[in-house]
């Protein structure tokens, strides 16, 4: 056989990314953009009276959209009112979705008495429900919300607690969670760990003042069984506890909507996050690395890459649009396999990522590399000249995780001397 020339890996361009996808604040950094606006400006938002169970009025907020689109239901914590929600809920409206702040029980402009949040199964957690699901009936019931598009928004131990129990009574409808300075017990658990399809963004920072919440939502993120799930970690000194959230503890600007004037860029990445879940691709999110990390493993054991391949099919059969990787760290997988002369598992780490990523010229470029290194000729130009075909077309993203015109050059440029190599340059 010829001596082909070993492709340029390009991996400086993947690590790069790896880093910051697998750094925590990174996300934070990036969150500083806000969702595109629609051109229509939505209304001021309207004050509303619902009747809960036993005539208690509960008083909300209703954010409405200038146009149809999703809805977002925002519950705060056990110190704090709707009003904590404002900035954000504008935010939504303004991108397109709907979204009601409710006073829960017992605090605000509501009614009703407040009672102590229990861990188990009470008669007290009927009630919260029978509150919740009120405002909800209210929320699906207006014009231009789309019932089958619903986000969850919840702050601090009751906002979270009842966002998951809400998703939990809801999980048709409820395509995507915010989880705030919280936890849920073992029933939210138990759902958590089966809902495999819901994306959730959980958001903690270490100095949260009421504490252990950074290790209880680190746990509550690992039950989560989403790959799409994210989570936000603003590092910093631990604080001392000094007392439950219902207690008055002293607010450091730490914990639940507090978060929102300490790191004033977190409304922005909570909207966009909804506006990805919600409308550009309803129920989904990227795989992220962190939520990965066990396929990952797998992927580089023995007969690991065919276990993933199976199990990315059968996902696909209840989910067509499910992801169980991010394309960008399998890719590199690849390449590194391939650095250290594993051209044939490079080749199947490639093929893999091809099967989860059919749109993304980038996989078929870095597939046409591993098949030239393999030394299989026919199917590098092959794959080549789909990759430049993909980018053509501009029917979709270069890749899953960048669409720019530098990298789809890079791209372009990749396939290209793939050709050239093989005497078959477009």
């Amino acid at each position: 056989m010829e001596d082909i020339q070993m492709p340029q890996l390009r991996v400086f361009w993947f690590s790069a990314v790896l880093i910051l996808a697998v750094t925590p604040l990174a996300q934070t950094a990036a969150a500083n953009a806000r969702p595109e606006q629609p051109s229509q400006v939505p209304p001021p938002a309207r004050v509303v009276d619902l009747k809960a169970a036993g005539g208690t009025i509960l008083r909300a907020s209703y954010f409405a959209a200038a146009k149809p689109g999703p809805g977002v239901l925002l519950l705060h914590q056990g110190n704090r009112t709707r009003q904590s929600w404002d900035d954000l809920a504008g935010q939504l409206a303004a991108a397109g979705i709907n979204t009601l702040t409710l006073d829960m029980r017992g605090f605000g402009e509501s009614g009703g008495k407040y009672q102590k949040w229990p861990r188990e199964e009470t008669p007290v957690k009927k009630i919260w429900a029978d509150d919740i699901d009120a405002a909800w009936k209210y929320l699906t019931s207006q014009p231009g919300v789309n019932i089958d598009a619903i986000g969850l928004g919840g702050a601090g131990l009751l906002g979270v607690d009842n966002s998951v129990l809400t998703a939990r009574r809801h999980a048709t409808a409820v395509k995507s969670l915010v989880l705030l300075s919280g936890e849920t017990f073992l029933t939210g658990q138990q759902f958590l760990r089966q809902a495999s399809q819901l994306p959730g963004l959980f958001v903690v920072a270490d100095e949260d003042e009421d504490p252990p919440t950074e290790e209880v939502m680190e746990w509550i993120y690992g039950v989560s069984s989403c790959p799409g799930k994210r989570f936000v970690h603003y590092v910093g000194k631990k604080a001392p506890w000094k007392g439950f959230e219902d207690t008055g503890t002293t607010a450091a600007g730490s914990h639940g909507t507090d978060l929102f004037k300490t790191h004033p860029e977190l409304p922005g990445m909570i909207a966009d996050w909804f506006v990805t879940t919600l409308i550009k691709t309803p129920g989904h999110a990227p795989a992220e690395p962190l939520a990965s990390a066990s396929i990952l493993n797998q992927i580089e054991l023995p007969g690991g890459v065919a276990q993933v391949r199976e199990e990315l099919a059968d996902a696909r059969r209840r989910d067509p649009k499910a992801q169980l990787f991010p394309e960008v760290v399998v890719t590199l997988m690849g390449y590194n396999h391939m650095a250290v002369g594993e051209t044939e598992l490079g080749v199947e780490i490639m093929k893999l990522v091809v099967t989860a990523y059919p749109d993304s010229a980038d996989a078929y470029d870095s597939l046409s590399d591993a098949y030239l290194a393999d030394g299989d000729k026919d199917s590098a130009r092959q794959t080549a000249e789909k990759a430049l075909a993909l980018l053509d077309s501009h029917a979709a993203p270069a890749s899953s995780w960048s669409d720019t015109e530098e990298r789809r050059k890079l791209i372009r440029d990749g396939a290209q001397d793939n050709l050239k190599q093989l005497g078959t340059a477009r």
